[in-house]
C-alpha cells in the first residue's frame, strides 16, 4: 500500500493542482491531500494570500475528486508560527511531521513542485518526489480573481475546473473581502506565513 502526500496551499484549487492529483492517483494506492491551515487558537487565519478557508478548499477538491482521495487538516500550523523555526531544532516542527503522517500505513512519498520545499521535506524524511513546477500558479489565479472583483475581466474561470468555479462564485464575498486589502504575509525560509499569529 503506497500513500502519496500532497502538501499545498490550494488557495484556490487550479487546473494545475488537478493535473498533479490525477498524476499522484496513478502512482499511489491512496492520495492524501493536505491544504495548509494556519490556526490562532481555534480560529483559522485567512488573508489576501490565503483567502479561502479549509472547508472551502475541501469543497473545491471534492467537487472534482469526490471521495476518491483523502482530504485532511493534518498540515496545520498553530500560532505562534515562529515556534516552528528554525526547522529541525524546534519541537513543533517535528510535531508537524507526526501530524502529516497521521493514519499513514505502509510506504509513502510526498510531492512538491518546489525545490526549496523538496529540500525541507527531505530533511523531515517525508521522501519527496520533486515534480516540475507548473506554469499556472494559484497566485496568478488569485490576482485574476481580485481583478474581477474590482471590475476587471472574468478570465480566472479558464484556470480552474468548472465545478471549482461554482464553489468560488458561491463564496464570492470572500474574494471581494480581500480584493482591496493589503497582503498580510511574512516569508520565512522560503515559506509564507500570515503576519497575524507569527509572534503571538
Amino acid at each position: 500500500m503506497i500513500t502519496a502526500l500532497y502538501l499545498a496551499h490550494l488557495n484556490p484549487v487550479t487546473n494545475a493542482h488537478v493535473e498533479i492529483i490525477n498524476d499522484l492517483k496513478k502512482k499511489a494506492d491512496i492520495v492524501k491531500v493536505m491544504p495548509v491551515v494556519f490556526k490562532f487558537d481555534d480560529r483559522e487565519i485567512n488573508s489576501k494570500s490565503f483567502p479561502f478557508n479549509f472547508e472551502s478548499r475541501k469543497k473545491m477538491i471534492e467537487s472534482v475528486f469526490g471521495d476518491s482521495i483523502k482530504i485532511t487538516e493534518d498540515y496545520a500550523f498553530y500560532a505562534p508560527f515562529k515556534k516552528y523555526l528554525p526547522p529541525l531544532i524546534r519541537r513543533k516542527s517535528w510535531k508537524l511531521r507526526k501530524q502529516i503522517l497521521d493514519g499513514v500505513d505502509g510506504d509513502f512519498f510526498s510531492y512538491t513542485g518546489d525545490k526549496a520545499e523538496g529540500y525541507m521535506l527531505k530533511i523531515y524524511r517525508l521522501k519527496p518526489k520533486i515534480g516540475k513546477r507548473k506554469s499556472l500558479s494559484a497566485t496568478s489565479v488569485k490576482e485574476k480573481l481580485y481583478d474581477a472583483a474590482l471590475g476587471g475581466k472574468d478570465s480566472w474561470k479558464e484556470d480552474v475546473p468548472e465545478s471549482v468555479a461554482k464553489v468560488i462564485e458561491n463564496e464570492w464575498e470572500t474574494v471581494e473581502k480581500f480584493a482591496n486589502t493589503e497582503d498580510q504575509t511574512k516569508r520565512v525560509v522560503g515559506m509564507k506565513f500570515p503576519k497575524e499569529g507569527y509572534s503571538k
